[in-house]
């Protein structure tokens, strides 16, 4: 795992222009499992990046959209929906793991802490892990759930990525404004992001691949 505590890089306006030809492929995508308590997580020996946000903040049409495949993760119009470690082997080579979404008020405290303790246990025991995708809802502030990974993932070391989402919500001045507010006020930069127009797409998988190649 690398020894930095969060995955940095240039400025928004020259990702593109670094990451011209270096723009992960991804071909092949198979459904691994569900695995709802750590015991049961396969023994994979290949690289894994993590997805993780608060309920309903786009996570599913965000890997639906990275693997081209409209169905890979399911979409719920409920929140809270996803309970389990959701794996996906990508190219023969790493796994993407969705996370349960945290924060969803409609679901008991005891079932909250459940998911709490299965994403902690995780983040802590994989040794495969080389990096996380925090996503983040363009429209909303950080939450203390928000901060609370965020101060969690900087303690660990574990490489971070902040991913914006939902951007076509917003008009692009607006857009821009939401991310500098938020790279200013997590001190990380951060990557926009729209399933329906493809903004930052190459951007993220451009950064995907750093991640997987400084393993």
């Amino acid at each position: 795992m690398n020894d930095s505590a969060t995955v940095t890089g240039p400025p928004l306006s020259t990702v593109n222009e670094k990451h011209k030809y270096t723009v992960l492929k991804i071909k092949q995508c198979e459904f691994v499992g569900s695995f709802f308590t750590l015991d049961k997580i396969p023994r994979d020996p290949r690289p894994q990046i993590a997805f993780a946000g608060r309920s309903n903040v786009g996570k599913s049409t965000l890997l639906n959209s990275l693997v081209g495949q409209r169905k890979m993760a399911r979409v719920s119009n409920t929140p809270g929906k996803t309970r389990s470690l959701n794996f996906f082997l990508i190219n023969d080579r790493f796994n993407f793991v969705d996370l349960p979404g945290y924060g969803y008020a409609k679901v008991s405290k005891a079932e909250r802490a459940s998911w709490a303790k299965l994403i902690e246990g995780y983040l802590k025991t994989s040794e495969q892990l080389v990096g996380l995708v925090l996503l983040l809802d363009c429209r909303r502030d950080p939450n203390d759930d928000d901060l609370q990974m965020l101060e969690w993932l900087g303690e660990s070391r574990l490489p971070t990525l902040i991913v914006v989402t939902k951007t076509d919500k917003l008009n692009r001045d607006k857009t821009a404004r939401k991310l500098r507010q938020i790279e200013t006020a997590l001190g990380l930069p951060a990557i926009g992001f729209s399933s329906l127009s493809g903004t930052g797409k190459n951007e993220l998988l451009a950064a995907l691949g750093d991640l997987l190649n400084d393993r």
